[in-house]
């Protein structure tokens, strides 16, 4: 990470790609710095690329949390850069401002533009000298919540889809997280009985699209049973033409 990127601040889009063509033409980032990361993590990413998802912010996130690897994504929202350092094994995450404090517009349109090698550590970490202020770290499972329901992705994670059947493991309550409209008796009625995308999105008030979000952002906060072999296993509803889920 160039030294004018500072972990503190959002940054305009502009001034960041600024500064980061003027590192890349300095040879400060690139190839060199990106080989820091791990080579699983890099084969997750070169994977999305090949899939154009590669700017996919909850694929991102969820590759990391899988690998249980820290990284530096820097997040656009709107018209602002966030520098998001992800720490899977604390489930936090490093910014100058808490995610969910981002305009709605901004979550709607949230992509990656670049993932690094984690520069800060996470809080109580025996090393000190890259520890940051606490008040700068946020819990990771709210942030993830609010990106599934907001974000841009309008279908299942590749790791969750295909033919499946989901059960919530406990109620989203119990994390204070938010269950705006519909979404609050699906994940109620999710507790008691396994169900497909299908039979999620033929419920009151959802549909394949909110059926999709919601089973992201259970899965994304360690709160989703997936079953392939349940007699509720359903494949997944196709895609039309426009790229929106169709029952």
């Amino acid at each position: 990470m160039p030294a004018d990127f500072e972990t503190s601040t959002l940054w305009r889009v502009s001034c960041f790609d600024r500064l980061h063509e003027q590192s890349v033409m300095g040879g400060l980032h690139g190839s060199e710095q990106q080989t820091l990361l791990s080579s699983t993590l890099q084969a997750e990413l070169f994977e999305l690329e090949r899939r154009r998802e590669a700017s996919d912010a909850l694929e991102v996130i969820a590759a990391c949390l899988r690998l249980q690897e820290p990284a530096l994504i820097y997040v656009r929202c709107h018209d602002f850069v966030w520098p998001v350092t992800v720490f899977p094994a604390q489930m936090l995450y490093h910014a100058p401002r808490a995610l969910v404090e981002a305009s709605e517009k901004g979550l709607a349109g949230a992509s990656v533009i670049s993932v690094e090698p984690a520069v800060l550590r996470p809080p109580g970490h025996p090393m000190r000298d890259r520890v940051a202020a606490d008040a700068s770290y946020w819990p990771l499972g709210p942030a993830l919540w609010s990106l599934a329901l907001n974000g841009p992705r309008s279908r299942l994670l590749a790791e969750i889809g295909g033919t499946a059947a989901y059960r919530a493991m406990r109620s989203p309550r119990t994390d204070n997280l938010p269950l705006p409209g519909a979404i609050a008796p699906a994940a109620d009625r999710l507790r008691r009985e396994a169900a497909s995308l299908k039979q999620i999105a033929d419920w009151p008030g959802m549909s394949a699209e909110r059926g999709a979000r919601l089973l992201n952002a259970l899965y994304l906060c360690s709160n989703l049973m997936v079953t392939r072999s349940h007699s509720s296993a359903r494949s997944e509803p196709r895609r039309s033409l426009f790229g929106l889920l169709s029952r």
